[in-house]
């Protein structure tokens, strides 16, 4: 069949439309690796009863915007969806995005300019995580697109140069037949300097420690970047809030990761930013304005607002449920930072009615804050809130709530912290 592209959603799928029938409006269609505008010959892979999925097989009439993709796995690899268009078209396919889940989930149509700061479009990931695999040979890579077979790669124009010279070593290593059973998944975090590598491996439970630490030994010897390797037992799928157990560290288990802001020790298995260029951008807009009294920074990771806001607050309640990012947080903490382990929405009901913040920083996962946690800020009511979101339709949802809980946006901030992919970070920051 062929298909006119509308627009571009969240997830990176093109919108286009079956034929009419006779019960009006066509069927919605989505169809990855296009771009607004195009025309295209598809095929359909899936039909359920309120939309269907398509495959483009040929691009009859092409965007101005279309490029040649940087990466020869681009349409294979799961990880990047817009390398086909220039990076200015992706930042204002990212900014019509965010408009329209506000427009259509919360009613809020933005009476201030979305203030956009761009990141450089390649090598900017400090943070990558690849499948091994070791039979019928030694593989390293990525899922497929839309599937879980593995995809094997040499290298990752989206991470930093040291995590693609990391990538060689451990394939370098791999080839000689040093890979350890049971190694499924490594992860590569880089400091911010880019000279020092932590390495994290995840592991079935027949793994041995012996034969892990004898493979971290060769690695670190061919990469000498490598300041240490921690290996875990994989989570169950199911224990999607447990921490991994830890089996064995070789060298040293964190790095210390240097911000125009702070320093800050991070942990293996703790949270950390990913765009290598653009986390101190984000500090500055989170924190720039605010001081006053007291600050409360909600999911607060590893410190990463709260030292920032130390400078500026007289007392910072910094509340994270993670252990390891806690643990992190307690270390990064100047002496005016209160830490608290514990869950958002219980922290906000212990303090109900007790605490009167002058400031409040929220920067929750992607499934947003929720019904409680989004009601109970309403009524802690401080007077500025910032919300730093990684999904748009969960923020939109969220900023529905306080928005009718007495907020209004003053500044709204689309921060890039994810070039070539779908994935948007924004910062809202709202008056009450």
């Amino acid at each position: 069949m062929q298909l006119t592209i509308e627009k571009l959603i969240y997830g990176g799928d093109g919108l286009a439309r079956l034929p009419a029938d006779e019960r009006g409006r066509g069927k919605a269609v989505f169809v990855p690796f296009v771009l607004p505008g195009e025309h295209v010959e598809a095929s359909l892979l899936e039909e359920k009863p309120g939309f269907a999925r398509a495959r483009a097989e040929s691009v009859l009439q092409s965007s101005a915007q279309r490029i040649p993709p940087r990466c020869q796995y681009f349409l294979r690899c799961g990880g990047c969806h817009y390398q086909h268009t220039t990076y200015e078209h992706q930042l204002e396919i990212k900014a019509a995005i965010l408009k329209e889940n506000l427009r259509r989930i919360a009613k809020l149509e933005l009476d201030t300019e979305l203030q956009i700061h761009p990141s450089p479009p390649w090598n900017y990931r400090n943070r990558a995580r690849l499948r091994v695999r070791t039979e019928p040979e030694f593989a390293l890579g990525y899922y497929e697109f839309g599937s879980h077979e593995l995809l094997p790669v040499e290298e990752c124009p989206i991470s930093s140069p040291l995590i693609n010279r990391a990538i060689a070593a451990l394939r370098q290593v791999g080839r000689d037949g040093k890979t350890p059973e049971g190694l499924q998944e490594v992860e590569f975090f880089a400091n911010a300097e880019d000279t020092q590598l932590l390495i994290q491996g995840y592991c079935l439970p027949e793994a041995r420690i012996e034969a892990l630490k004898t493979w971290a030994q060769e690695v670190r010897n061919t990469l000498p970047e490598v300041a240490g390797l921690v290996f875990f037992r994989q989570a169950p799928r199911a224990a999607t809030n447990s921490e991994p157990e830890l089996l064995a560290v070789v060298g040293t288990g964190e790095l210390v990761y240097q911000t125009e802001q702070a320093s800050y020790r991070v942990s293996a298995g703790a949270f950390f930013q990913v765009n290598r260029h653009l986390i101190g951008d984000l500090v500055t807009v989170v924190t720039a304005e605010p001081s006053g009294r007291t600050v409360l920074d909600l999911y607060a990771g590893v410190g990463l607002f709260s030292a920032a806001l130390s400078r500026q607050f007289e007392r910072v309640v910094g509340v994270e449920s993670s252990p390891s990012s806690c643990a992190d947080l307690e270390r990064n903490a100047p002496a005016n930072v209160k830490v608290v382990r514990a869950t958002v929405e219980q922290y906000l009901k212990d303090v109900a009615g007790r605490m009167k913040p002058d400031f409040v920083v929220v920067d929750p996962p992607r499934s947003g804050l929720g019904v409680s946690v989004t009601r109970s800020l309403a009524v802690l009511g401080a007077p500025r809130l910032t919300y730093v979101s990684c999904d748009p339709a969960t923020l939109a949802r969220d900023l529905g709530g306080l928005l009718a809980g007495g907020y209004r946006v003053q500044q709204a901030h689309l921060v890039d912290l994810f070039p070539q992919t779908y994935h948007l970070e924004s910062v809202f920051q709202l008056l009450r």
